[in-house]
């Protein structure tokens, strides 16, 4: 058995300073474990058979749903469900920790958007 090292969240963010594009930094059997910085708007789009895990490392994230608002800081985190359409925002640099199926489009239904950054590049 290969018995992986430790990830240190702070050293991983700090090897990348753009936006609304994921790093794949580990895997949870068909998930992948992605972190990445916002700022700014991001699309409206949905993820059709696909949950999204939003884990808040550092900054606030405001996650629009159709129906609301629900604002986010360290140490929280929200799920977008499946068909469910939504659209983070950051007024200043937030850290996510994302926790997605392995193959999913950071855009879901919305892949035409200049924030395609597909699946995400491993660290």
């Amino acid at each position: 058995m290969n018995v992986p090292d430790k990830i240190n969240l702070n050293e991983k963010f700090a090897e990348f300073d753009d936006r609304w594009s994921p790093k794949i930094v580990g895997d949870l059997d068909d998930y992948h474990i992605k972190l990445v910085k916002v700022e700014g708007d991001f699309v409206w789009h949905t993820h059709e058979q696909e949950d999204e895990m939003f884990v808040i490392i550092d900054g606030v994230l405001d996650m629009d749903f159709r129906d609301r608002r629900v604002t986010l800081g360290p140490g929280e985190f929200i799920v977008a469900p499946k068909g469910t359409e939504h659209k983070p925002h950051a007024e200043g640099v937030c850290n996510i920790m994302l926790l997605e199926r392995q193959g999913v489009i950071n855009t879901g239904d919305a892949r035409t958007s200049d924030l395609t950054a597909g699946t995400g590049k491993r660290l």
